[in-house]
């Protein structure tokens, strides 16, 4: 394969180069246990404070109020898990949305199954929250709100502030996934009254295994992961120095890049957004149209498979995914897609492509050109399609 185009950048990302060689010594050289009391070990816990108050002047918030975890599903886990369990004496009612990452949905099933009630709210068919059924569904048991910044297959980017606000008038917890929003778009924990924030470093190309939880001073959720007192005694576990190191290098980077990458962005997913809706027959932008991931494209094509896609889209030397690049080994359409309304049978022919900061205008002319070809194929292969137009004719 000689051309590879990289448009999955939603699932994970290039590691920088820059992100690599700032962890290198870490692994080699400052290999301390930054829980050792000698000056060698010593160092590596200020280098971790740095890299805390990195993440929280980008955020608005305190270092202190940084905490390291394995990644966004850890941290997902641990806000819902820790909330449920110190929070349960006031209620038992959670409140998240239909079209959250299984990090999310799959942790208030389990907590369903002990004893919790979890409220699901609908999406429009742009994929927003509303705000008035939000209100409609808070009770006097209600201890928390989970919902995310943005969405990670069609890249609608919620009412984050009026959430909050909402959360924040009646004293409840409100937690985001801002996985994806994190470094893609400016966000402060103090004016959208964020409780609690997960993020992780690969999506920002940054390292893999790597994120962290925001936790508000004040909120009283305890350890998830037990054994030593790292991190103020709330995640047990010898800290990924090399993988904390990495984080901080990647939000720098990223926050440094964020005002100028994402203004080049949008003019590209836009451009590719036009040529796909104008030139391809028959094919739908899911997601809002303005208030999306900068670099977030999701379409369905009528009468196609998207795992055919796929596969025709990776013969060519182009990535690319048909939802959630953590669910895509299913076969299963979206949830996210049904939520927003599309039937089984346009939900199956999705297609997501993700740009970066190196995608260019000719990777997505290539991009388009190739498939228009294969929509256009898979089509003539469709019993469905030949019905279609057989219909169109009478």
């Amino acid at each position: 394969m000689e051309k590879l185009i990289y448009l999955d950048n939603a699932a994970t990302t290039k590691t920088a180069p820059e992100v690599v060689e700032s962890m290198l010594p870490y692994f080699t050289e400052y290999y301390g246990n930054p829980s050792s009391v000698y000056g060698f070990a010593a160092g590596n816990k200020e280098v971790i404070t740095k890299q805390r108050e990195i993440i929280a002047d980008i955020l608005g918030a305190q270092a202190n109020e940084i905490y390291f975890t394995a990644g966004g599903s850890e941290s997902d886990n641990w806000a819902l898990k820790a909330t449920a369990e110190c929070y349960e004496n006031k209620g038992k009612h959670i409140i998240t949305t239909k079209i959250e990452h299984h990090a999310i949905l799959h942790t208030a099933e389990y907590l369903e199954k002990k004893g919790f009630e979890v409220t699901y709210l609908d999406v429009d068919e742009k994929g927003l929250v509303d705000l008035e059924e939000l209100r409609t569904a808070i009770r006097p048991d209600t201890i928390l709100i989970s919902v995310m910044f943005a969405n990670n297959e069609i890249g609608t980017i919620e009412p984050i502030r009026e959430i909050g606000e909402i959360a924040h008038e009646h004293g409840i917890l409100f937690h985001t996934d801002a996985v994806q929003a994190f470094c893609q778009v400016p966000i402060n924990v103090e004016e959208c009254h964020i409780d609690m924030l997960s993020a992780s470093g690969h999506k920002i190309n940054g390292p893999k295994g790597i994120g962290f939880l925001y936790i508000r001073k004040g909120v009283k959720i305890r350890s998830f992961v037990h054994g030593g007192a790292q991190e103020r005694k709330r995640r047990a576990g010898t800290e990924n120095v090399p993988g904390i190191v990495g984080l901080g290098t990647a939000a720098k980077r990223a926050a440094e890049s964020m005002e100028e990458r994402t203004k080049k962005e949008i003019e590209l997913r836009d451009y590719f957004i036009n040529r796909i809706l104008t030139e391809i027959p028959y094919s739908r932008l899911n997601g809002h149209e303005s208030r999306r991931l900068p670099n977030n494209t999701n379409f369905s094509f009528r009468f196609i498979e998207g795992e055919s896609l796929l596969i025709m889209l990776d013969m060519k030397g182009i990535c690319g995914s048909s939802g959630s690049a953590c669910t895509s080994g299913s076969l299963d359409p979206s949830h996210v897609l049904l939520a927003i309304g599309l039937p089984h049978e346009i939900a199956h022919g999705s297609l997501r492509l993700t740009l970066s900061e190196e995608t260019t205008k000719e990777d997505l002319d290539y991009t388009a050109d190739v498939l228009k070809d294969i929509v256009e194929h898979l089509r003539k292969m469709s019993p469905l399609y030949e019905d279609f137009q057989k219909k169109q004719k009478k």
